[in-house]
């Protein structure tokens, strides 16, 4: 039975450390409170400040799932930040590239009905003029 762990091929990204996003340090004024104060929560860390964790560090599967969960809102942020002007792009590349293999083509049908249309038109003017001219005399009504 084959391993199902395999080394992925060289172009894409592996995670290689774990980020640790450090928590922001109380003030001085709000550690020595009175008893009985209203202590404020710090505001959620800014994860434009993580740093790396030595691979020795061990964390918990909350810990962990935690910092999935911020990687994985990072990752979308960029990629939402680009998606509709790329996807515009290449929408607009391909249609492009399709109007330009169709253009050879719609002119050739073009010229094709062109040529039939005149070609229908005189012979159906040619079996006019000559009908009148062979077919028929002028009489005179005296």
């Amino acid at each position: 039975m084959a391993s199902t762990l395999r080394t992925p091929p060289r172009f894409v990204p592996t995670l290689t450390t774990v980020l640790e996003i450090p928590a922001e340090p109380v003030p001085v004024a709000e550690a020595v409170r009175p008893t009985g104060a209203p202590v404020s929560q710090p505001p959620p860390p800014d994860p434009a400040n993580a740093v790396a964790l030595p691979p020795s560090v061990s964390l918990t599967p909350a810990e962990i799932v935690s910092l999935e969960e911020q990687l994985l809102h990072r990752v979308l942020q960029r990629v939402d930040l680009s998606l509709e002007e790329r996807l515009s792009d290449a929408v607009s590349a391909a249609v492009q590239h399709q109007l330009d293999e169709m253009v050879p083509r719609l002119r050739g049908e073009i010229e094709a009905v062109l040529r039939a249309l005149v070609i229908e038109s005189m012979a159906a003017e040619l079996c006019e003029n000559t009908g009148e001219n062979t077919g028929s005399t002028p009489t005179s009504g005296a």
